[in-house]
């Protein structure tokens, strides 16, 4: 498979059904930012955060695709058989799983944080706002943007809040209050 196709040359690319878009359109935005945010989260793992927190990032790497996939698949046209392709309610609460165990290794919170710290914690950061930017995007997608994608990609930002706080606090790097 050759990497270019010139199928983009005019400014439009194709969806999951075939329909061709502009690339400014809505929903090749919104899956453009969460694919800026899987780019993120390969940074934070090359800024190495230890093996757990790696694995964790790796399934949320491989979530992320299965939401571009969704947002790139307006007819709903993607098999349900090809489950690596949707993100599901067990998702959600496996990220809210990971918040409340990394929550317990944390000092409770009593101000608003800067962010920085570590490089992986500062990237943390940076990767929680993109995720933001990206539901704020899936949301737009109006008259029907996706309950679940949003609801992944809200837990999402709380757990990368929560990732970053937990890779600098490992990195022994203190949290500067607001």
């Amino acid at each position: 498979m050759k990497i270019y196709t010139r199928t983009g040359d005019a400014g439009e690319t194709a969806l999951f059904d075939n329909t061709r878009v502009s690339k400014a359109d809505a929903r090749v935005d919104a899956y453009g930012e969460v694919d800026e945010l899987n780019a993120w989260l390969g940074l934070v793992r090359a800024a190495g955060v230890g093996s757990d927190l790696d694995d964790a990032l790796v399934h949320i790497q491989r979530d992320l695709f299965a939401v571009g996939a969704q947002l790139a698949d307006p007819s709903h046209k993607l098999a349900t058989r090809v489950t690596k392709a949707f993100v599901s309610d067990d998702d959600v609460v496996r990220l809210e799983q990971l918040i409340d165990r990394l929550e317990q290794e944390l000092p409770p919170l009593t101000r608003f944080i800067l962010a920085g710290g570590s490089q992986a914690g500062a990237s943390l950061h940076v990767a929680r706002t993109v995720c933001r930017r990206a539901e704020r995007r899936i949301v737009a997608l109006v008259p029907e943007p996706d309950a679940l994608l949003i609801r992944y990609v809200n837990r999402l930002s709380d757990l990368l809040f929560v990732l970053a706080r937990a890779a600098n606090h490992r990195a022994g790097q203190p949290e500067t209050e607001w």
